[in-house]
Protein backbone atom coordinates (compact mmCIF):
# COMPACT_ATOMS: atom_id res chain seq x y z
CA UNK A 1 0.00 0.00 0.00
CA UNK A 2 1.24 3.71 -0.23
CA UNK A 3 2.54 5.15 2.39
CA UNK A 4 3.00 8.94 1.90
CA UNK A 5 5.07 9.10 4.78
CA UNK A 6 7.32 6.72 4.14
CA UNK A 7 11.02 7.73 3.08
CA UNK A 8 11.72 5.48 -0.47
CA UNK A 9 14.72 5.20 -2.05
CA UNK A 10 14.72 4.75 -5.80
CA UNK A 11 16.47 1.57 -6.60
CA UNK A 12 15.66 1.41 -10.61
CA UNK A 13 13.72 3.62 -13.03
CA UNK A 14 13.30 3.30 -17.46
CA UNK A 15 11.00 4.82 -19.67
CA UNK A 16 9.76 3.41 -22.47
CA UNK A 17 6.73 4.12 -24.66
CA UNK A 18 3.06 2.77 -24.34
CA UNK A 19 1.30 0.80 -26.98
CA UNK A 20 -0.69 4.61 -27.46
CA UNK A 21 2.83 6.22 -28.51
CA UNK A 22 3.13 7.96 -24.96
CA UNK A 23 5.68 7.59 -22.52
CA UNK A 24 5.56 6.10 -19.17
CA UNK A 25 8.51 5.82 -16.25
CA UNK A 26 8.50 2.72 -14.45
CA UNK A 27 10.07 3.35 -11.24
CA UNK A 28 10.70 0.55 -8.57
CA UNK A 29 11.22 1.93 -4.60
CA UNK A 30 12.97 0.83 -1.57
CA UNK A 31 11.15 1.98 1.66
CA UNK A 32 13.59 2.57 4.41
CA UNK A 33 11.61 1.91 7.11
CA UNK A 34 11.13 -2.25 6.45
CA UNK A 35 13.07 -2.72 3.26
CA UNK A 36 9.98 -3.62 1.21
CA UNK A 37 9.71 -3.15 -2.66
CA UNK A 38 6.89 -0.45 -4.38
CA UNK A 39 6.60 -0.58 -7.74
CA UNK A 40 5.50 2.61 -9.51
CA UNK A 41 4.39 4.40 -12.74
CA UNK A 42 4.70 7.49 -13.96
CA UNK A 43 2.58 8.72 -16.74
CA UNK A 44 4.35 11.23 -19.39
CA UNK A 45 3.09 14.27 -18.18
CA UNK A 46 4.99 13.63 -14.61
CA UNK A 47 8.31 12.39 -16.81
CA UNK A 48 8.17 15.85 -18.16
CA UNK A 49 7.66 17.52 -15.40
CA UNK A 50 10.03 16.38 -12.95
CA UNK A 51 14.01 16.80 -14.03
CA UNK A 52 15.69 13.70 -14.58
CA UNK A 53 18.28 14.35 -12.09
CA UNK A 54 15.64 13.79 -9.43
CA UNK A 55 14.94 10.04 -11.01
CA UNK A 56 18.45 9.49 -10.00
CA UNK A 57 19.08 6.21 -9.00
CA UNK A 58 19.92 6.06 -5.11
CA UNK A 59 17.62 9.15 -4.18
CA UNK A 60 15.60 9.31 -1.24
CA UNK A 61 12.20 10.25 -1.85
CA UNK A 62 9.01 10.88 -0.38
CA UNK A 63 6.03 10.65 -2.60
CA UNK A 64 3.24 13.84 -1.87
CA UNK A 65 0.81 12.81 -4.49
CA UNK A 66 -0.09 9.16 -5.96
CA UNK A 67 -2.41 6.61 -5.69
CA UNK A 68 -2.17 2.66 -5.03
CA UNK A 69 -3.72 0.26 -7.92
CA UNK A 70 -4.59 -2.87 -6.40
CA UNK A 71 -5.10 -4.79 -9.78
CA UNK A 72 -2.08 -4.28 -10.76
CA UNK A 73 -0.03 -4.22 -7.49
CA UNK A 74 1.84 -0.93 -8.79
CA UNK A 75 1.45 3.29 -7.38
CA UNK A 76 0.70 5.85 -9.77
CA UNK A 77 2.95 8.61 -8.85
CA UNK A 78 1.97 12.17 -9.74
CA UNK A 79 4.44 14.23 -7.63
CA UNK A 80 7.51 13.57 -5.21
CA UNK A 81 9.89 15.24 -3.20
CA UNK A 82 14.19 14.57 -3.08
CA UNK A 83 14.53 14.53 0.33
CA UNK A 84 18.34 13.77 -0.39
CA UNK A 85 20.47 13.27 -4.16
CA UNK A 86 22.39 10.27 -4.35
CA UNK A 87 25.98 10.13 -5.82
CA UNK A 88 26.16 8.79 -8.92
CA UNK A 89 28.92 6.13 -8.59
CA UNK A 90 32.32 6.09 -8.21
CA UNK A 91 34.44 8.75 -7.77
CA UNK A 92 36.95 9.72 -11.12
CA UNK A 93 39.74 9.10 -9.48
CA UNK A 94 38.82 6.30 -7.63
CA UNK A 95 37.86 4.49 -10.76
CA UNK A 96 40.96 5.20 -11.97
CA UNK A 97 42.75 3.12 -9.22
CA UNK A 98 40.40 0.42 -9.87
CA UNK A 99 41.13 0.38 -13.21
CA UNK A 100 45.14 -0.09 -12.11
CA UNK A 101 44.53 -2.89 -10.16
CA UNK A 102 43.11 -4.64 -12.72
CA UNK A 103 45.76 -3.75 -15.42
CA UNK A 104 48.59 -4.89 -12.71
CA UNK A 105 46.58 -8.24 -12.01
CA UNK A 106 46.70 -8.82 -15.37
CA UNK A 107 50.45 -7.56 -16.41
CA UNK A 108 51.41 -10.13 -13.87
CA UNK A 109 50.19 -13.22 -16.14
CA UNK A 110 52.57 -15.79 -16.52
CA UNK A 111 51.23 -16.66 -19.84
CA UNK A 112 52.26 -13.84 -22.53
CA UNK A 113 49.43 -15.13 -25.11
CA UNK A 114 46.72 -14.67 -22.39
CA UNK A 115 48.41 -11.47 -20.89
CA UNK A 116 48.23 -9.42 -24.12
CA UNK A 117 44.30 -10.81 -25.00
CA UNK A 118 43.30 -9.53 -21.07
CA UNK A 119 45.19 -6.28 -21.43
CA UNK A 120 43.98 -5.66 -25.27
CA UNK A 121 40.29 -6.12 -23.88
CA UNK A 122 40.96 -3.66 -21.29
CA UNK A 123 43.05 -0.70 -22.98
CA UNK A 124 40.54 -0.60 -25.98
CA UNK A 125 37.69 -0.92 -24.10
CA UNK A 126 39.10 1.65 -20.74
CA UNK A 127 36.65 4.65 -21.43
CA UNK A 128 33.21 2.20 -21.53
CA UNK A 129 35.11 0.25 -18.18
CA UNK A 130 35.36 3.51 -16.34
CA UNK A 131 31.49 4.24 -15.88
CA UNK A 132 29.98 1.05 -16.89
CA UNK A 133 27.36 -0.55 -14.71
CA UNK A 134 27.45 -4.13 -13.50
CA UNK A 135 23.78 -4.68 -13.64
CA UNK A 136 20.37 -2.33 -14.15
CA UNK A 137 19.09 -3.57 -10.98
CA UNK A 138 20.33 -6.63 -8.92
CA UNK A 139 23.91 -5.38 -8.00
CA UNK A 140 26.60 -2.65 -8.45
CA UNK A 141 24.12 -0.48 -10.55
CA UNK A 142 25.98 3.09 -10.38
CA UNK A 143 29.11 4.64 -12.32
CA UNK A 144 32.03 2.47 -12.30
CA UNK A 145 29.85 -0.20 -10.58
CA UNK A 146 31.56 -2.88 -13.24
CA UNK A 147 34.56 -2.25 -11.80
CA UNK A 148 33.85 -2.07 -8.38
CA UNK A 149 32.16 -5.39 -9.02
CA UNK A 150 34.86 -7.20 -11.41
CA UNK A 151 38.12 -5.62 -8.73
CA UNK A 152 35.82 -7.42 -5.94
CA UNK A 153 36.03 -10.78 -7.84
CA UNK A 154 39.67 -10.30 -8.30
CA UNK A 155 39.96 -9.93 -4.71
CA UNK A 156 37.67 -12.81 -3.38
CA UNK A 157 39.88 -15.69 -6.29
CA UNK A 158 43.13 -13.69 -4.57
CA UNK A 159 42.17 -14.63 -1.39
CA UNK A 160 41.27 -18.01 -1.59
CA UNK A 161 43.61 -19.35 -4.19
CA UNK A 162 46.26 -20.23 -1.92
CA UNK A 163 43.69 -22.87 -0.19
CA UNK A 164 42.20 -24.46 -3.32
CA UNK A 165 43.64 -28.06 -4.03
CA UNK A 166 42.26 -29.07 -7.12
CA UNK A 167 44.23 -27.89 -10.62
CA UNK A 168 43.39 -24.78 -11.36
CA UNK A 169 45.36 -22.59 -13.55
CA UNK A 170 45.94 -19.06 -11.75
CA UNK A 171 46.03 -17.05 -15.16
CA UNK A 172 43.30 -18.77 -16.86
CA UNK A 173 41.38 -18.52 -13.36
CA UNK A 174 41.66 -14.60 -12.95
CA UNK A 175 41.07 -13.90 -16.52
CA UNK A 176 37.55 -15.39 -16.52
CA UNK A 177 36.88 -13.54 -12.91
CA UNK A 178 38.11 -10.44 -14.86
CA UNK A 179 36.22 -11.41 -18.31
CA UNK A 180 33.31 -12.97 -17.12
CA UNK A 181 31.31 -10.11 -17.67
CA UNK A 182 32.75 -7.87 -20.00
CA UNK A 183 29.84 -8.19 -22.40
CA UNK A 184 28.21 -5.64 -19.89
CA UNK A 185 30.49 -2.79 -21.60
CA UNK A 186 28.23 -3.47 -24.43
CA UNK A 187 24.76 -4.39 -23.02
CA UNK A 188 23.99 -1.35 -20.73
CA UNK A 189 23.80 2.17 -21.17
CA UNK A 190 24.04 4.44 -18.54
CA UNK A 191 23.50 8.30 -18.33
CA UNK A 192 26.22 9.51 -16.75
CA UNK A 193 24.29 13.11 -16.11
CA UNK A 194 21.52 11.22 -14.34
CA UNK A 195 22.74 7.61 -13.49
CA UNK A 196 19.81 5.51 -15.22
CA UNK A 197 20.39 2.50 -16.45
CA UNK A 198 18.86 0.88 -19.87
CA UNK A 199 19.42 -1.90 -21.87
CA UNK A 200 21.40 -1.42 -25.25
CA UNK A 201 19.10 -2.31 -27.98
CA UNK A 202 21.43 -3.24 -30.43
CA UNK A 203 23.42 -5.79 -27.89
CA UNK A 204 20.02 -7.53 -27.28
CA UNK A 205 19.09 -7.59 -31.36
CA UNK A 206 22.86 -9.35 -31.57
CA UNK A 207 23.66 -11.74 -28.60
CA UNK A 208 21.56 -13.34 -26.06
CA UNK A 209 23.46 -12.49 -23.06
CA UNK A 210 26.71 -10.68 -21.81
CA UNK A 211 27.49 -14.36 -21.09
CA UNK A 212 27.28 -15.45 -24.65
CA UNK A 213 29.53 -12.18 -25.68
CA UNK A 214 32.28 -13.11 -23.23
CA UNK A 215 31.95 -16.74 -23.92
CA UNK A 216 31.97 -16.40 -27.94
CA UNK A 217 35.03 -13.87 -27.27
CA UNK A 218 37.22 -16.08 -25.21
CA UNK A 219 36.29 -19.25 -27.64
CA UNK A 220 37.52 -17.25 -30.73
CA UNK A 221 40.71 -16.89 -29.22
CA UNK A 222 41.16 -20.43 -28.24
CA UNK A 223 40.57 -19.97 -24.64
CA UNK A 224 38.60 -22.82 -24.04
CA UNK A 225 38.52 -22.94 -20.18
CA UNK A 226 37.88 -19.84 -19.67
CA UNK A 227 34.86 -19.82 -22.07
CA UNK A 228 33.28 -22.09 -19.64
CA UNK A 229 33.76 -20.77 -16.69
CA UNK A 230 31.82 -17.84 -18.24
CA UNK A 231 29.07 -19.82 -19.62
CA UNK A 232 29.07 -21.23 -16.49
CA UNK A 233 29.28 -18.44 -13.89
CA UNK A 234 25.61 -17.34 -13.55
CA UNK A 235 24.57 -21.31 -12.23
CA UNK A 236 21.78 -22.06 -13.45
CA UNK A 237 20.17 -21.97 -16.25
CA UNK A 238 16.99 -20.31 -15.34
CA UNK A 239 19.45 -17.81 -13.89
CA UNK A 240 21.28 -17.24 -17.38
CA UNK A 241 23.60 -19.80 -17.48
CA UNK A 242 24.85 -21.39 -20.80
CA UNK A 243 26.00 -24.14 -18.75
CA UNK A 244 23.93 -24.99 -15.63
CA UNK A 245 26.12 -26.26 -12.89
CA UNK A 246 23.47 -28.66 -11.77
CA UNK A 247 24.86 -31.12 -14.23
CA UNK A 248 26.31 -34.45 -13.16
CA UNK A 249 30.23 -34.69 -13.82
CA UNK A 250 30.88 -31.64 -14.14
CA UNK A 251 35.10 -30.89 -13.51
CA UNK A 252 35.51 -28.51 -10.52
CA UNK A 253 36.95 -25.35 -12.73
CA UNK A 254 33.62 -24.74 -13.69
CA UNK A 255 32.24 -23.81 -10.48
CA UNK A 256 34.76 -21.07 -8.88
CA UNK A 257 33.50 -18.42 -11.42
CA UNK A 258 29.95 -18.72 -10.17
CA UNK A 259 31.27 -18.60 -6.46
CA UNK A 260 33.63 -15.66 -6.53
CA UNK A 261 30.66 -13.53 -8.93
CA UNK A 262 28.03 -14.29 -6.40
CA UNK A 263 29.96 -13.11 -3.00
CA UNK A 264 30.74 -9.99 -4.84
CA UNK A 265 27.16 -9.75 -5.81
CA UNK A 266 26.00 -10.56 -2.40
CA UNK A 267 28.35 -9.13 0.18
CA UNK A 268 30.76 -6.85 -2.00
CA UNK A 269 29.60 -2.99 -2.47
CA UNK A 270 25.93 -3.58 -4.23
CA UNK A 271 24.61 -0.27 -3.92
CA UNK A 272 25.68 3.40 -4.74
CA UNK A 273 25.19 4.24 -1.01
CA UNK A 274 28.00 1.52 0.10
CA UNK A 275 30.14 4.05 -1.41
CA UNK A 276 30.17 6.18 1.13
CA UNK A 277 32.81 4.68 3.21
CA UNK A 278 35.43 4.45 0.74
Amino acid sequence: MLDLNAKYEITSYCVGDTKAGTKMGKMQLKNLENASTLNCILWEETINRIPEISTRIGNIIKITTGSYNEKYNNCLITNFDVLEQAILGLEEDKRQQYFDKLIETVEAFKNDELRNFVLDILISNKDKLLVAPAAKQMHHNYIGGLLVHTVECVDILKSIFPNIKKNLNYDETMAAAILHDIGKLFEYDINVESGVIDYNEQFLKDWLSHSQYGYSLCMSKGFKKIAKMIASHHGRADWGAMIDLAERDLEPFYYIIHHVDDLSAKFGMTSVNDLKNI
